[in-house]
């Protein structure tokens, strides 16, 4: 039976991946730090659903903390790693900063090292649709260059790509990057937008609507996410014979190193978001609409291209019938605050 660490297990994809692996006959070690970046008790209710689970086990650990991280490599001896755990968010990163660079890039690190030291046939780890940047050509592909993030998170996570591929080429270690576009859906994280208007709509709060609803996300719901991502599990990265330093394409590698957009590839207008979201919970947001905050974009588009080519598959849940998921989980989490709001 294969072993796979999937690091932020008690996480928002970390979760919905490893119940996914469970349910395919894979053994999981799941790992987590159980920090408080946002409600500890949702993420130790996701923890206990796969506890219930036979083949799978838990380790609380801090990346960042290398002999621990050491340790868990030398114990669990893991097939795969799927590299989910980070400190996530934008705005996050202008009041605590250093959160970023003891997760996302000491953390990576430890992995990296993790994967050098013991024979882990694949490493896929989390990137995200943010290292886009100032990028204003769209769709984004991965193979534009991305050197221009703006927010700290971005440039944590295009770091991790550039370790990534080093590993590959000092190590030969197949690494898979996956940029994610705006998941949301059931188990969803409390300081996304989904989460947070759906919240003070009930509790007949206003919402705070940033760039005035115009801007547009590439949704993606947590469904299509992992079943990307198992896909991609298997397909182990090679070298690209045609790539060539003088033309160096950025998603591929003369190295076992890939790049994968996985996206809804339908942008969505934040407005019209809202508008299915009020349909589904049949009340009508109060909108307090306000100018883009520094770090977010105007658009964010996934060209999905090489994932259909590659394995097969193209995100398809539209924001309808994936808001309408959510609603009902939220419901039935927070079962009491919705009958008193």
């Amino acid at each position: 039976m294969e072993n796979v660490l999937v690091t932020g297990a008690a996480g928002f994809i970390g979760y919905h991946f490893a119940l996914r692996l469970l349910n395919q006959g894979y053994k999981v070690t799941g790992l987590d730090n159980l920090n408080n970046y946002y409600d500890v008790n949702l993420k130790k209710a996701r923890l206990e659903r796969l506890l219930e689970l036979p083949n799978f086990c838990f380790e609380k650990a801090d990346l960042a903390d290398r002999e621990d991280t050491a340790r868990i490599f030398d114990v669990f001896k893991p097939y795969y790693v799927v590299h989910l755990a980070a400190q996530a968010g934008v705005r996050y990163g202008f009041e605590n900063p250093h959160a970023y660079a003891d997760s996302n890039l000491t953390g990576f690190l430890n992995i990296l090292e993790g994967c050098r030291h013991n024979v882990v046939k694949h490493l896929v780890y989390a990137s995200s649709s943010s290292v886009y940047g100032a990028n204003t050509k769209m769709p984004f592909s991965v193979h534009d260059n991305v050197d221009h993030p703006v927010s700290l998170y971005a440039a944590t996570k295009k770091a991790n790509e550039l370790m990534a591929h080093s590993y590959s080429a000092l190590y030969n270690i197949p690494t898979t990057g996956l940029r994610f576009f705006t998941v949301y859906g059931p188990w969803g994280r409390p300081d996304m937008a989904l989460f947070k208007f759906t919240k003070k709509i009930l509790a007949g709060e206003p919402i705070d609507v940033y760039d005035y609803g115009k801007h547009k996300r590439d949704f993606t719901y947590i469904d299509d996410i992992v079943e990307g991502m198992v896909r991609i599990l298997n397909r182990m990265p090679e070298a690209n014979p045609e790539w060539s330093g003088e033309q160096p394409d950025p998603g591929t590698s003369f190295a076992p190193y890939r790049i994968y957009n996985i996206g809804n590839n339908n942008p969505v207008k934040l407005l019209d978001f809202i508008a299915v979201l009020e349909k589904c919970l049949g009340r009508k947001a109060q909108m307090n609409l306000l100018p883009m905050q520094p770090g977010d974009v105007p658009e964010t588009f996934a060209n999905v291209d090489d994932l259909m080519k590659d394995v097969d598959f193209k995100p398809k849940t539209t924001v309808e019938e994936g808001i309408a998921c959510f609603v009902e989980w939220y419901k039935g989490y927070y079962g009491v605050l919705v009958q008193n709001a």
